[in-house]
């Protein structure tokens, strides 16, 4: 009883926290009570999608909401255009429990599916877009779709879907004349009158990456209004002002920040097709954009332009750049800074357990490397293998998280460990003695090459501050010998001469022996799935020659 108590108390103090951070950034007016009451009745039936709509036409429905290829959308428009959407879709036989996946790119069609889909009270599953024809299918058949929702470019993927689920197209290169129907086509054919609200939201699953396997479904099915103050507390987003969405938002980083940038008043600026460094560039100047959102991924292309491309697009409106999904090196945070100044900030945070820490630009510039400390309504604690807490500063443990935002399980039945109410991350880290948080690398990443434990990220890290070096990983083989050795795949900049045994006696030269990499292999890029992380498997399974420290070739 008493833990429970002290559980409670802890999350009455949490939500005061976090409306305090809301109160300081305007979110929350306390001369109107009113509007955060009708803000958690909307979540409580639409979900956090529509909540947000409704929540930034009250703050200004003409203002505009999102821009992608077609021009300007404002919210009132998008709230009409989704009404009609939904009707469309109710014909169809969509409604309360049903499951509506959508694979499609950052474009009005992706947002229009989403509000109506939460206007309906249907589950909404948002497909990656770099899914093969079998995982497509594989995760249609589990999340039991009853309609697909699509762009063109992904029908012949789609073949692979079984013919029971209906398609209708988000995106086509002429809707008119498509055999299919359409987003457009449901929308001129119906009504555009509001819907009797759902008895309850029908949610939103994120999958995971799916770097080492099949990916899994991560339901968000009810999301407090506070836990906005998570992003809030730490990072200073501007108001009323507009965002270039370079991260996808199928995908968690792109999702919450596309939903904050709505509840600030902000405009949203789609990128749509492939990413495209110069295009996100060109769009900061062209809409003197305070804030643009990516994965770090996609910050190593931007940084790698060169100072003289970089000079020739006016990025002085950015006030935050906001990256998170993958590990961000020290040597990249450095650079970020040097092109951009200070105005990177870092998130923490997985698909599973959300928001976790955050590092701002003081911290990067103190602790490279650090993702920084706990925000509000969050807390972080590390455990050793027999999950004891670990409290001595520097010492490696596996990252345990609690946030709001925490999913309840996966879709298939599955979930994380938990301990003491906090959620296994997958991630093992350490904290230094100010408190900030360090990533030492996933658990299931770390290597046991003859006995020792190396955790590839540290390699990775130190190979990337090289000026010749792009980008590196570093994974286990199989070996007689030790068991597993290490293999690094390097990517040279662009004129490098580089060989293997510089690389070796690079690591050698900073780290212990056994962190020092036996083969060293040479390639143009790293594979990378469409939200940026590694795909490492892929890696390990490659059939590629190497050299070994002889300089043999088998």
């Amino acid at each position: 009883m008493k833990k429970k108590l002290s559980s409670t108390a802890r999350s009455v103090t949490e939500s005061l926290s976090a409306v305090g951070v809301l109160r300081r950034r305007g979110m929350v007016n306390p001369l109107r009570p009113g509007d955060l009451l009708r803000t958690m009745r909307d979540a409580a039936a639409y979900g956090p999608f529509v909540t947000v709509l409704r929540q930034a036409r009250r703050r200004g429905g003409a203002a505009i909401a999102i821009i992608d290829q077609r021009g300007p959308l404002s919210f009132d428009r998008l709230d009409a255009q989704s009404n009609a959407l939904a009707h469309g879709l109710a014909t169809r036989g969509i409604g309360p429990g049903s499951v509506v996946a959508a694979l499609c790119r950052d474009h009005r069609g992706m947002v229009l599916t989403l509000l109506a889909a939460g206007k309906l009270g249907a589950r909404a599953v948002l497909m990656n877009t770099g899914f093969a024809a079998p995982q497509l299918a594989a995760v249609a058949e589990r999340e039991r779709a009853d309609v697909l929702l699509l762009d063109e470019e992904f029908l012949e993927a789609a073949a692979a879907v079984p013919d029971s689920v209906p398609r209708v197209l988000t995106w086509a290169a002429d809707p008119v004349a498509s055999p299919l129907p359409t987003v457009d086509g449901l929308i001129a054919a119906h009504p555009d009158g509001d819907l009797p609200a759902p008895q309850r939201p029908g949610g939103i699953v994120i999958l995971t990456s799916g770097t080492t396997g099949m990916p899994k479904g991560a339901p968000r099915d009810k999301v407090s209004p506070l836990v906005s103050a998570q992003f809030l507390d730490r990072i200073p987003f501007p108001e009323s002002d507009t965002v270039v969405m370079a991260a996808p938002i199928f995908h968690g980083t792109g999702l919450s920040q596309f939903m904050l940038g709505w509840a600030l008043g902000n405009a949203i600026v789609f990128q749509q097709g492939r990413f495209d460094p110069r295009r996100v560039l060109a769009d900061i100047a062209k809409h003197r954009a305070a804030t643009v959102v990516l994965v770090p991924t996609m910050l190593q292309r931007i940084v790698d332009l060169g100072d003289e491309v970089l000079a020739g697009y006016d990025t002085s409106s950015l006030r935050v750049i906001f990256a998170a999904g993958s590990s961000l090196s020290p040597d990249l945070g450095r650079r970020a800074a040097e092109a951009f100044g200070d105005v990177l900030y870092n998130l923490y945070a997985s698909t599973e357990v959300a928001v976790a820490a955050v590092a701002t630009p003081e911290d990067l510039r103190t602790a490279p490397g650090t993702v920084g400390r706990p925000p509000v309504g969050c807390r972080v604690a590390l455990y050793d293998e027999q999950r004891r807490p670990i409290t001595e500063p520097g010492r490696v443990g596996t990252i345990f998280v609690s946030s709001g935002l925490s999913f309840a399980g996966y879709t298939d039945g599955g979930h994380k460990e938990i301990v003491d109410g906090l959620l296994c991350s997958g991630d093992v880290g350490h904290f230094d003695t100010a408190g900030r948080l360090f990533i030492d690398g996933r658990d299931d990443d770390m290597i046991v090459s003859g006995g020792e434990n190396v955790y590839p990220l540290e390699v990775e890290n130190l190979l990337v501050e090289r000026p010749d070096v792009l980008e590196a990983a570093v994974v286990g083989v199989d070996d007689r010998e030790f068991g597993t050795r290490l293999r690094a795949f390097v990517v040279p900049a662009a004129g490098a001469a580089l060989d293997a045994q510089q690389i070796r006696d690079h690591v050698k030269s900073h780290l212990a022996r056994h962190k020092v990499p036996r083969d060293v292999v040479f390639l143009d890029e790293l594979p990378r799935n469409a939200t940026g992380k590694l795909l490492r498997r892929r890696l390990q399974e490659a059939d590629v020659p190497h050299e070994t420290p002889s300089g043999e070739r088998r």
